[in-house]
């Protein structure tokens, strides 16, 4: 996208006034390609100023400006998704059985997203003895065979639920619905659209500790913030399971959400505008 942005926001500054703000998810590509650098660095030099949506991603921006013209403001809530579903409601619509608890694991599916540590983590003895599955709802950006054999070495096929596509918009609050908690267990990130989704449906949320992922998710008040390994993780979901937390923090979602506002966003790029 950066020959394309970056060469429209050169057009743009040439024939107007108009300052141009990025609005940057993440700088730094989660997966290395050729010419990754020049390409950003092309991009972010078309820019007068920066809207980051996380801490980490701020700093990443040193890397390929000194301009002082940055901000933070955290990735607001995702709230196109529909009102919340009722357990029961959202169970029955995706035909998922009431004797078990849910785990989600929302979007694409990508290396760095950390799929294998969290079903590395439900092969735990811990995790063994709940009534547990995981749902895995999101296309394969990659082979998929990699999981299915990692499933079939620990022994997990009966705990695994895949959907194996995109998930349209009209069923995305089926799946929040039905879950218990929402695992993102990934190995790097900056930020996620899919905690903000999850704090839309007011649901617990396990994060590791990699980007800004942990700025959002306040561990033990609206889920927990794990390391990239799977005992750390399997020890906050037998926690979460044992302890019955989904009610508590299930609440505290509600205290959090007024942050990540759309209006917050908007009071962030008229400052930088100024």
């Amino acid at each position: 996208m950066a020959p394309c942005l970056g060469t429209i926001a050169r057009r743009v500054k040439k024939k107007t006034n108009a300052k141009i703000i990025g609005i940057m998810h993440n700088v730094i590509p989660h997966e290395s390609f050729p010419l990754a650098n020049q390409l950003t660095k092309y991009f972010v030099k078309s820019c007068d100023g920066f809207i980051t949506m996380s801490k980490s991603v701020l700093s990443d921006l040193n890397q390929f400006t000194n301009n002082t013209n940055k901000k933070f403001s955290p990735h607001p809530i995702y709230n196109i998704f529909g009102d919340i579903v009722p357990k029961e409601e959202a169970l029955k619509y995706l035909n998922l059985s009431t004797e078990y608890k849910y785990i989600l694991f929302f979007g694409i599916i990508r290396r760095y997203k950390g799929l294998d540590l969290l079903l590395k983590a439900l092969a735990n003895s811990k995790l063994q003895k709940q009534q547990l599955k995981l749902i895995v709802a999101g296309e394969f950006y990659e082979d998929r065979s990699y999981y299915d054999q990692l499933i079939h070495d620990l022994n997990l096929k009966d705990k695994i639920i895949f959907t194996n596509g995109f998930i349209p918009n009209h069923e995305v609050k089926y799946y929040f619905g039905a879950s218990n908690i929402v695992a993102q267990t990934y190995k790097n990130a900056t930020q996620s659209g899919v905690t903000q989704i999850a704090y839309h449906f007011e649901r617990p949320m396990l994060v590791t500790n990699v980007g800004g992922l942990s700025e959002i998710v306040p561990n033990k008040k609206v889920g927990y913030v794990t390391e990239t390994n799977p005992d750390s993780i399997a020890e906050a979901l037998s926690d979460f399971f044992v302890n019955n937390k989904e009610e508590e923090f299930s609440k505290n979602t509600l205290l959090e959400k007024d942050k990540f506002s759309w209006d917050k966003l908007i009071k962030a790029i008229e400052e930088l505008i100024k």
